[in-house]
């Protein structure tokens, strides 16, 4: 595990922008994101490129975030959280050739303060989930999910409203 104590300066380790006092845990595939002060991120977590994570947030082991992610402060990740950044995904063109970095279009998604997702829970791409959000584990987001508001199921339906505090 690498931890990063309050006399360690912000410092790029291995491309990746790392703020004070974050805990990454060992088999953590990162490259060319941040990841800001006082974060946790659990083993076998991949974040891409692009991805930023705020302060404080908790990523749990297994999930998977990708290029065009944003995470606010104080954001709880649960196990085996996806991530998607391409609304229609393809492994070739038309013409039969693989596709490149040029043959799709990233989406980027946003995790506002203080949100939470439950483990093993699937994010389609381009979508914002609202601070203070609840995500049940194992639902499927296909749309935007408002400030302060439960959602579960596949795809997530709003269950109930939370109290801001």
């Amino acid at each position: 595990m690498t931890i990063l104590n309050e006399n360690s300066p912000k410092r790029s380790l291995n491309n990746v922008q790392v703020g004070e006092n974050v805990k990454i845990f060992d088999f953590v595939n990162a490259y060319h994101c941040s990841i800001d002060d006082g974060s946790k991120v659990g083993t076998f977590v991949e974040i891409q490129r692009g991805a930023t994570v705020g302060k404080n947030c908790k990523i749990s082991s297994h999930s998977f975030i990708c290029e065009g992610v944003h995470i606010e402060d104080n954001v709880f990740i649960g196990h085996n959280v996806t991530f998607i950044n391409d609304r229609f995904p393809r492994a070739t063109n038309a013409d039969g050739s693989v596709q490149t970095d040029a043959d799709w279009k990233m989406e980027e998604t946003w995790v506002r303060a203080g949100a939470t997702l439950g483990s093993s829970v699937t994010i389609l791409c381009g979508l914002t989930i609202g601070a203070g959000a609840i995500v049940g584990a194992g639902s499927v987001v296909t749309k935007d999910v408002p400030p302060f508001t439960i959602v579960a199921g596949n795809p997530a339906k709003v269950i109930r409203k939370v109290s801001e505090n």
